[in-house]
């Protein structure tokens, strides 16, 4: 279960950072009016109907990490912003016949040369949800949203548990 933990709370960071422009280098009102530009959820796209959540945000003056721990720099952006998506992919290393325990987790972030790797953050999920549950009211939230993050572990037998967390973003203005 902390495996389950530690993925929701990279998942609720990156939901946080989600629009980050640092002052020195403003997004436009123009950029800033299209909050589904910095993040995006794509429904029933993965592993057995999961979802797919991609996040974008600006560096800030101290130490950025992506979701894999990487220290994220200039070189680690495209067009200014960091780039960071979490889906549930076929499990990868099963052998041939061999019985699949649910999906894995991915981390996708920028490498160096500004494109997009995918790296494995745990196996034995069964689908990763988003739910975007921000009132109807926008006067109620202002411009942050709300997002209910649901995580299904298995062990590919009778185990099954739940994660559940809701988390706001705090940049989009």
């Amino acid at each position: 279960m902390t495996d389950g933990d530690r993925a929701l709370q990279l998942i609720g960071r990156a939901i946080r950072m989600a629009g980050y422009s640092h002052i020195q280098s403003p997004v436009t009102k123009s950029q800033r009016a299209d909050t589904n530009r910095f993040i995006q959820i794509q429904k029933k796209t993965g592993y057995r109907g999961s979802d797919f959540l991609t996040v974008k945000h600006g560096l800030s003056d101290g130490i950025d990490f992506d979701c894999i721990g990487n220290v994220i720099t200039k070189d680690r952006t495209k067009h200014q912003l960091a780039h960071q998506g979490f889906l549930v992919e076929r499990q990868a290393g099963v052998p041939k016949g061999a019985k699949v325990n649910g999906g894995s987790l991915m981390c996708q972030s920028l490498d160096r040369q500004g494109r997009i790797q995918n790296t494995t953050l745990m196996n034995g999920i069964h689908g990763l949800w988003i739910e975007d549950i921000t009132p109807l009211n926008p006067s109620e939230t202002g411009r942050q949203k709300l997002y209910k993050v649901t995580l299904h572990m298995t062990d590919g037998r009778a185990l099954q548990l739940e994660l559940q967390r809701t988390f706001s973003t705090r940049n989009l203005l």
